[in-house]
């Protein structure tokens, strides 16, 4: 059985450690499949409207596009990863995985109706609990919200956050507004109180433009586009004070590489020496705020020559700061060999499962 980010490589001669993934996903199979955890009011709704669900992860992901899903793990007749079994043959039995985080994007944020968006983000939840986490004991979940409506999503939170698998709250990384503003604020303070990390995932609000300037010609440009809006997003989580005010508050960036990570902290901290009178709550280094507070899924890695690799891993500093993933079912050409070559071997013991243990408290999740 081959497994992601392995070329060359067999998973025992890479790695015998145990292995603990950050982030596989899971994809309803329809709509429908999510009626048995809808309220009928919302079940017939979407029946006499025809309506087949949100548009939004088909824009982030074309079902097509080769990056979506590797070929071997399309399955006729359904999505890619709608299936708890497909998971486990795919990646959790071939890397002999000791916990893996379930990651559900399912666009709900590009649904705008201020009643439809929270049951949808119930159903999507519920849906995950019953048939991903209760059907294998390796899974930890990451729960959506309607992320446009702070009011509501901090309720989901509410009502799910307590769940003892539950361990993150999924928000895409492109949205209305910069995440550090302050009307996220009711979000981060359900959060913080419920231990959850925040993982900010690929896509997001279909209606809003994937760069900063405007829609590109090709899905290529806005593929490439989209670590500018990650940038983004840890800028005004950092400068908006968010870690002053929930010291607590846990960051993962999926998806989004960390290549660019060292320069563009770089460029955060020279803005803050020579404008920090004007955000006097941001008390302390951005890049020392990062290192305690983000952490960065390893697919994509996106490192290039491996002597520039060893200098970004160094730039880096931290070894605690990259959490291993295979990002299933999507479609990478990173080799974790590569990967971990360039790093300390000290280093790799916490890529590959301590890390992630301690972040996502892990032992107590699975107790």
């Amino acid at each position: 059985m081959s497994a992601p980010l392995l070329r060359e490589s067999t998973r025992d001669e890479l790695w015998t450690g145990p292995v603990v993934d950050c982030d596989v996903h899971a994809t309803p199979p329809s709509l429908e499949a999510l009626f048995p955890y809808t309220d009928p009011v919302w079940v017939q709704g979407a029946q006499e409207r025809g309506w087949k669900g949100p548009n939004g992860q088909a824009l982030a992901y074309p079902p097509n596009a080769p990056t979506t899903a590797r070929d071997e793990w399309r399955p006729e007749g359904r999505p890619p990863a709608s299936k708890v079994e497909d998971l486990r043959q795919h990646v959790l039995d071939p890397w002999r995985t000791e916990a893996a985080l379930v990651n559900t994007a399912y666009g709900v944020d590009s649904l705008r109706h201020p009643d439809w968006a929270p049951a949808l983000a119930r159903a999507v939840n519920d849906w995950l609990i019953a048939e991903w986490l209760d059907r294998d004991p390796r899974l930890v979940g990451s729960m959506v919200i309607p992320a446009r409506d702070p009011a509501a999503a901090a309720a989901e939170i509410e009502r799910v956050g307590a769940h003892p698998r539950i361990v993150q709250v999924t928000m895409p990384v492109r949205s209305e507004r910069l995440y550090g503003q302050r009307v996220f604020w009711p979000i981060y303070e359900a959060m913080t109180r419920h231990d959850l990390v925040l993982g900010l995932s690929w896509g997001g609000t279909s209606e809003d433009a994937p760069s900063p300037t405007g829609y590109a010609s090709w899905y290529a440009e806005e593929y490439a586009a989209e670590i500018q809006v990650y940038g983004a997003q840890l800028t005004s989580l950092i400068y908006e004070g968010i870690f002053q005010k929930f010291p607590g508050m846990r960051v993962t960036m999926l998806e989004s590489g960390f290549a660019w990570v060292p320069t563009w902290s770089w460029s955060i901290n020279k803005k803050w020496k020579g404008l920090r009178r004007e955000i006097p709550w941001v008390d302390r280094l951005p890049t020392d705020i990062l290192r305690d507070h983000f952490r960065f899924s390893i697919a994509p890695a996106d490192l290039g020559p491996a002597p520039h690799a060893r200098r970004i891993i160094e730039w880096l500093g931290s070894e605690d700061i990259l959490l291993f993933a295979t990002d299933y079912p999507h479609l990478h050409t990173d080799d974790l060999a590569a990967v971990l070559d360039v790093m300390p071997e000290s280093m790799r013991p916490k890529v590959m499962h301590e890390s992630a243990r301690q972040w996502y408290r892990l032992d107590k999740a699975l107790a």
